[in-house]
């Protein structure tokens, strides 16, 4: 391929919308346009890279025994509202109306459509397992795009899902799943971690994320210093070595929801004393305004559970509530913050002044183990512009159920092992869920089993972000250059580089080892410019071509040319009719690797 016959404009400039690296680098590589916010143009460059990506994605699916399919972009409301999902998923859904005022939403994901077509085409066991993917566009209305490809609106991705007569042929399609999305991710060279998850919007009792780590990860995950324990913040188990504020002692639990032990009339209690805290809401401002640390303070947080009553939800003012784990401790479907209404009928007192004592005998209140025991504590007095000091758990709330709540940080205990957990951030490029009944059962999808019952199918649901494993890749692999894609993604495997096109000899051995490499099956790009060779080397940098090769005068005198790998500061000379083998070499061995 000629450059010269490519739309390939780079820009020297950083653009002034782009704000992560890989945002500035695919504008300024000529990888993508913007169209509107979150929305975007592929420029040829950028479309052979998505290609790679999703070649490598079809080949491991196939592999794992996955068959594709394509579903409709743009999915009837009834089969959301079958699901519940509808009025659930919120504004992200782009609803539409057709011309005869019949809603349809433009899909962000398909699990109902995939089982609607499981459930009429699918009527045996003898049918099962099933595992039908696709790559496909999809669209989600984020309130706040941003990062181009990281979190745009539309986006590519490959989903994938997977029909069972049992949980345990479920889980081991899970398994299957899981090993081939290392695979795809090995082949595309990223450096990843699959890390515990929370299951959010789609659902289901078990999870895995695969993040790329990168400093600029929009997500924070902790990995154990000792074992292979891994996990998104929200979803990581802590282990029971962690401190008590204000006790001095260890926190000691199972992981699982347990009764705090009643020590009431404890030597080390102090009275209970009311403080006028005017104006002051939050932990921080209270702990500024009283002079105390923020870890003596016990936040309290009133959610609605499944749309129905109110629980109030305990962590250590300085720790933070994980609502995933929350909702696994209540067994919940739904939790979300009570509306201010709730909050001043329940405690009485506007939001900002809620504490654990004095609250309604028959509110259910769960607390972070962190809270076991603490003693000489702060809360709200559930009474305006009034805190309780000198709280002690054990006599003035030893009713409470104790559980992990709290979101992991850096030095909290592993749940496996004696280790203690790193933070690291991520990007997460895939994920994988065990969804057990939640959709087949709402849309009664079943099968005859061999003794002729009726069975409900259990599924699985797998997703890559396609373009954002594109973006993924440059965060992790770039210099101050441009890009340095690794050889399985790069747009050509290498650019031919002739210093003055105008001179005759370097340009016919510029297209003669053009011709040889194409003919070896190598990807090959020939920079038939006539620019100056700063010019193109700058641009063959930007764009992150893995293999180089320059064809200048002096070298061409030796008899050679240069060849530079991307990742590399020098270059070495490589006799002409050497060319060819050695790259076709190169190339054939990073494929493998």
């Amino acid at each position: 391929m000629r450059q010269t016959r490519m739309l390939i404009p780079t820009l020297r400039e950083v653009p002034a919308e782009a704000e992560v690296v890989s945002h500035k680098l695919l504008l300024r590589a000529a990888m993508i346009r913007q169209v509107a916010r979150g929305i975007y143009d592929f420029l040829p460059l950028g479309v052979r890279v998505l290609r790679k990506v999703e070649r490598i994605i079809r080949e491991e699916m196939e592999r794992a025994g996955a068959q594709e399919v394509l579903l409709p972009v743009v999915c009837p409301a009834e089969l959301w509202q079958e699901s519940g999902r509808w009025e659930r998923y919120g504004k992200e859904l782009l609803r539409i109306k057709d011309r005869n005022d019949r809603d349809f939403c433009f899909g962000p994901t398909h699990e109902e459509v995939v089982t609607d077509l499981v459930r009429r085409e699918v009527r045996s066991y003898r049918e099962l397992p099933l595992n039908l993917f696709q790559i496909q566009v999809k669209f989600r209305d984020e309130v706040r795009p941003r990062f181009g490809l990281m979190r745009g609106r539309e986006f590519i991705m490959k989903d994938g899902y997977s029909f069972h007569l049992d949980r345990a042929d479920c889980e081991r399609e899970y398994d299957r799943m899981f090993a081939a999305y290392c695979r795809i991710f090995d082949r595309c060279g990223l450096r990843y971690r699959p890390v515990e998850a929370a299951t959010g919007t789609i659902g289901g009792s078990r999870s895995h994320e695969f993040q790329v780590l990168a400093d600029s990860g929009e997500d924070a995950i902790v990995s154990c210093d000792r074992c292979d324990y891994a996990a998104n913040v929200e979803k990581g188990a802590i282990g029971d070595r962690a401190p008590v504020a204000g006790s001095g002692s260890a926190a000691r639990g199972t992981g699982t929801a347990v009764r705090a032990a009643a020590t009431a009339g404890a030597a080390s209690a102090s009275p209970l004393q009311a403080v006028a805290t005017p104006e002051k809401r939050t932990v921080d401002e209270v702990a500024a305004f009283l002079r105390l640390p923020t870890d003596r303070f016990v936040k309290t947080l009133l959610y609605v559970v499944d749309g129905g009553d109110a629980v109030a939800a305990l962590v250590r003012g300085d720790h933070t509530l994980s609502e995933s784990k929350l909702k696994d401790a209540l067994g919940a479907q739904t939790i979300e913050l009570a509306p201010e209404t709730t909050v001043e009928r329940v405690t009485g007192a506007p939001v900002g002044f809620a504490g654990p004592v004095g609250l309604p005998t028959r509110l259910h209140l769960i607390a972070d183990r962190a809270l076991t025991g603490i003693t000489d504590a702060v809360s709200g007095a559930n009474k305006a512009d009034t805190h309780l000091t000198g709280i002690d758990q054990a006599r003035d709330f030893p009713d409470a159920t104790f559980a992990d709540l709290r979101v992991a940080a850096a030095g909290d205990a592993c749940p496996r092992c004696d280790g203690r957990f790193v933070l690291q951030r991520g990007i997460e490029v895939g994920q994988v869920f065990y969804l057990g009944t939640k959709y087949s059962a709402a849309l009664k999808a079943t099968v005859l089993d061999a003794g002729g019952q009726e069975r409900v199918l259990e599924m699985g649901t797998y997703g890559i972000g396609v373009t954002r494993t594109m973006a993924a890749a440059i965060e992790q692999n770039h210099d101050a250059a441009g890009i340095i894609w690794s050889l399985p993604l790069a747009p050509f495997h290498v650019v031919v580089v002739p210093v003055n096109w105008s001179d005759e000899r370097l340009r016919t051995t510029a297209e003669r080892l053009h011709d040889e490499l194409e003919a070896r099956g190598i990807e090959v790009l020939l920079d038939d410019r006539e620019e100056r060779p700063g010019v193109k080397f700058k641009d063959a940098d930007l764009i992150g071509y893995p293999l180089r090769l320059t064809v200048g005068a002096r070298a061409l005198d030796r008899g050679a040319v240069e060849l530079k790998r991307r990742r590399e500061s020098a270059a070495t000379e490589v006799p002409v009719a050497e060319v060819a083998a050695r790259v076709a070499a190169l190339v054939a061995e990073e494929l493998r690797a």
